[in-house]
């Protein structure tokens, strides 16, 4: 029996259906105890009416009894007639029913089996057309290929894949779909079989047909979708639209086999989606399906160097992004420190990342003392740098004598008032006079380092809180008189917390001892020798936090008094 032989039932006022051709002999009339197996309920149709059967070369209609008789091709049948594909028949002179008759075999033979001139010049004329076909199809795959590497845009080279995908399939529209962010397939391009854009919001691609392409992880094509199953023909796009045929082609990256264990296969990752649909009946070749899958290979080809592509943008466009970043807050940090009459200064920044979320700055107030201070925002990155921001436009008032446990009050409920930020900081502010006095605000910060006759000690060794972290934290100031050549070590944990081999942390007594090492130097040779060792403990270790060092030393110029202040 012919593979895939149905008739296409037209009845005046109801829906076109396809009926199968399941059993020989396949009898037609009125009623199902008459033995028929498709019944036609009509007074006008006798109970037998037509019978299918077998013949040497396809199937043959006869007239089992139809008034009025029955006719294909509008001729009337008088003998066993041999059946082609597209026979148009009718049962009775009335025109309330028409069948077609499908079937997928060509006829080849005589009626004694032997080839006809008449078949083998349609067998050549088909070979011909079909080699040309082939072809063109081929080409057009090596087309496709070389969109792999096409300088254009990405949206024309989806189109012109779908073009391609279109022309090969002779379908009435496709359709590239990927997933959005929830991983749902949403259509990124359409384009109808005249190469033109579709509106991506206007298309209404089968989901049925799409789900079932998913769960198999392999090509589907419905050749005749009144031959699917029921889901399939009652999905409400494909009767909508008035579906007849469909082809999905999955596409999928599969992942580097190093990812698979011997025994399971390599996993696979869903790229998206090549849809194409037709509201005529199609039938594909096996060279069609070869090219469809190379087709779809080549697609997930484009979408992954497509999603690369995205992705290296999207890294580019972070990086400059960063970048600039990095020079902004390279500019807010103090430029060129300069020495002052009563004390020098060096202070270096090296973020983890390329920004980071430490802060130091040294400036003038108007009574002729230097504001000193150190700050380390949680975190890292670019939320921490951006508070660092915050906290340069708090101090930018200093200058003109804002007091500086008022000043971090006020920081700190700004801070808290904005509870998205997720941030908070640890700071340390220090107004350092020409007479030696300190006056100092801790908020939450390591204490700063006193290195004085080759001896290292803490400033303070009591707690505070950070800023922004608690509603009720209340901060006071402190004083503490400097003798000359005292230097000062203000610093971030990242120094103290630089990891080593085997996951200890450099700490505060090594500093110390580092610090008490150079304590000859000059500040830039302490600076760099601190450095030096905080690297050789570190011993390669990559930075997983931001360091800040800031060198003080004080030096005094023509004062005498005694303040009786000692630290």
């Amino acid at each position: 029996m012919p593979n895939a032989a149905y008739f296409e039932l037209t009845i005046s006022g109801q829906p076109e259906r396809v009926v199968p051709i399941d059993e020989l002999p396949f009898l037609i009339g009125r009623g199902r105890e008459n033995g028929n197996h498709l019944t036609l309920n009509d007074a006008g149709i006798s109970r037998k009416c037509i019978a299918i059967s077998a013949a040497p070369s396809g199937l043959q209609i006869e007239d089992r009894g139809q008034l009025g008789g029955i006719f294909v091709n509008g001729r009337r049948v008088t003998e066993v007639q041999l059946l082609h594909d597209g026979d148009r028949i009718r049962p009775g002179a009335e025109e309330a029913y028409q069948l077609v008759f499908r079937s997928t075999d060509q006829q080849t033979s005589g009626k004694d089996g032997s080839a006809s001139p008449e078949s083998l010049h349609n067998l050549l004329d088909q070979a011909a057309g079909n080699s040309r076909s082939k072809l063109d199809r081929l080409t057009l795959l090596l087309e496709a290929t070389s969109l792999l590497h096409a300088q254009l845009p990405l949206d024309s080279i989806f189109a012109t894949m779908l073009d391609h995908a279109i022309s090969v399939t002779n379908a009435d529209r496709g359709m590239l779909l990927g997933p959005d962010g929830s991983g749902a397939l949403q259509v990124r391009v359409a384009r109808d079989e005249k190469h033109e854009n579709l509106a991506t919001d206007a298309v209404n691609p089968s989901s049925t047909v799409l789900q079932q392409a998913i769960e198999q992880q392999s090509t589907v094509i419905n050749e005749d979708l009144r031959l699917a199953d029921l889901n399939v023909q009652t999905a409400h796009s494909v009767v909508v639209q008035f579906l007849r045929s469909a082809v999905v082609i999955p596409l999928y990256n599969v992942l580097h086999e190093s990812d698979a264990t011997a025994d399971i296969p390599a996993p696979k990752e869903l790229l998206g989606a090549l849809y194409l649909d037709s509201k005529r009946t199609s039938a594909f070749s096996v060279l069609d399906r070869k090219i469809l899958d190379a087709l779809g290979a080549q697609a997930a080809n484009i979408l992954e160097n497509a999603r690369l592509m995205q992705r290296e943008r999207e890294r580019q466009r972070l990086e400059q992004e960063l970048n600039i970043a990095h020079r902004i807050q390279q500019a807010l940090l103090p430029q060129g420190l300069r020495d002052y009459p009563h004390l020098a200064v060096t202070g270096i920044h090296h973020p983890c990342h390329e920004v980071g979320g430490d802060y130091f700055d040294v400036f003038p107030m108007a009574d002729g003392r230097i504001a000193i201070l150190v700050a380390d925002v949680s975190g890292k990155g670019l939320g921490a740098a951006l508070v660092t921001t915050i906290l340069q436009g708090a101090l930018s008032g200093m200058p003109l004598g804002v007091e500086p446990v008022k000043l971090i009050e006020h920081l700190n409920k700004f801070i808290l008032d904005r509870a998205d930020l997720g941030r908070y900081l640890t700071m340390f502010l220090g107004l350092l006079g020409p007479d030696g006095i300190l006056e100092f605000v801790s908020a939450g910060h390591p204490s700063p380092l006193v290195l004085r006759y080759g001896k290292v000690s803490e400033l303070y060794t009591e707690g505070s809180f950070p800023v922004g972290l608690i509603p009720e934290a209340s901060y006071t100031a402190s004083r503490v008189q400097l003798e000359p050549d005292d230097t000062l070590l203000l610093f971030t944990d990242g120094v103290t917390e630089a990891e080593g081999k085997g996951r200890s942390f450099f700490e505060t007594e090594r500093l110390m001892e580092a610090f008490a090492r150079h304590s000859d130097c000059s500040l830039d040779r302490l600076q760099s020798g601190i450095f030096d060792a905080v690297e050789k403990f570190s011993a390669g270790t990559k930075q997983s936090d931001d360091m800040t060092l800031l060198l003080v030393r004080y030096r005094k110029t023509g004062w005498t008094a005694k303040t009786g202040l000692h630290i």
